[in-house]
């Protein structure tokens, strides 16, 4: 194991960023191209990620390593990882809720593993803005590993959950009130006053319609994450007695537009009202 180098699982548009800040640092970044996307692998060797060509070799190699994948995939990476051998210090950087987060770090504890809760705010790390919040007794050695770049570390606390809860809070205005919007445009054009309704938002807001209308039709690129996301702040709200209910609610609406990102990059807002209107299956 050697102590520069960082495994990240898996490298896509966020993690391949994330590599990229790690290597301005100083650290040798290496990933796994087995069962990767011909997109992911452009990009690993575009940024001159190291191919460690599988887990246990991965694990093997690096001393820390890095889960970024989609929420539904969060416990399968690490429990990989722990089937690996790996002994080294692991961060879940997942938009999984504080539960799952404390859970998958009881699986690693008992491996024998270094576990730090993650929660990235912002897009990629390719300029400024975006934030890795981290908890857990080592995290402080996980921001060190990104003080150059454009990747800013924030240290939440020592207690492993806290940085998941903070992107679960953060994510539920942030990406739950663009499903919120989406929802009322449909049931305004179908109840056939979309129109007075856009006026209404100018009047209050001139340019808001426009603005509601773009952010809709960019949405749809990242709509099949944001489900997964939206059920993880459900459960992070039910787990303290809070209602649930809304943000599965963003969830369907998401899971109607994501069928639109395999079609092009930014349909158009008429054919997203269209498909939230009018779903149909992938």
């Amino acid at each position: 194991m050697i102590s520069n180098t960082i495994g990240f699982l898996h490298p896509g548009a966020m993690g391949v960023s994330l590599a990229v800040c790690a290597q301005a640092s100083g650290y040798q970044s290496h990933w796994v191209s087995t069962g990767r996307s011909e997109a992911t692998r452009n990009r690993a060797e575009q940024h001159g990620l190291i191919d460690a060509g599988s887990v246990q070799s991965l694990c093997q190699t690096c001393a820390i390593i890095i889960s970024i994948c989609p929420p539904h995939a969060a416990d399968s990476v690490a429990d990989q990882v722990i089937a690996a051998g790996f002994t080294g210090t692991f961060v879940d950087a997942n938009a999984i809720s504080p539960q799952r987060a404390c859970a998958i770090g009881s699986r690693l504890a008992e491996a024998g593993i270094e576990f730090v809760d993650g929660g990235i705010i912002g897009g990629p790390a390719w300029q400024d803005g975006t934030i890795l919040y981290l908890a857990g007794e080592q995290a402080d050695s996980i921001a060190k590993c990104f003080h150059q770049g454009h990747l800013e570390t924030r240290i939440v606390s020592d207690r492993i959950g806290e940085a998941s809860a903070l992107k679960m809070c953060y994510a539920a205005y942030s990406k739950g009130s663009m499903a919120l919007l989406s929802g009322i445009v449909a049931a305004a054009e179908k109840l056939g006053v979309r129109d007075a309704l856009e006026t209404q938002w100018d009047l209050d807001e001139p340019g808001f319609t426009a603005q509601t209308h773009e952010q809709i039709s960019r949405v749809t690129r990242k709509a099949w994450r944001y489900v997964g996301e939206m059920n993880e702040i459900a459960a992070t709200f039910e787990a303290v007695d809070l209602p649930g209910g809304f943000h599965k609610g963003a969830a369907d609406v998401y899971q109607r537009i994501a069928v639109l990102r395999d079609e092009q990059a930014d349909p158009s807002f008429e054919q997203v009202l269209d498909q939230l209107i009018n779903p149909r299956q992938p």
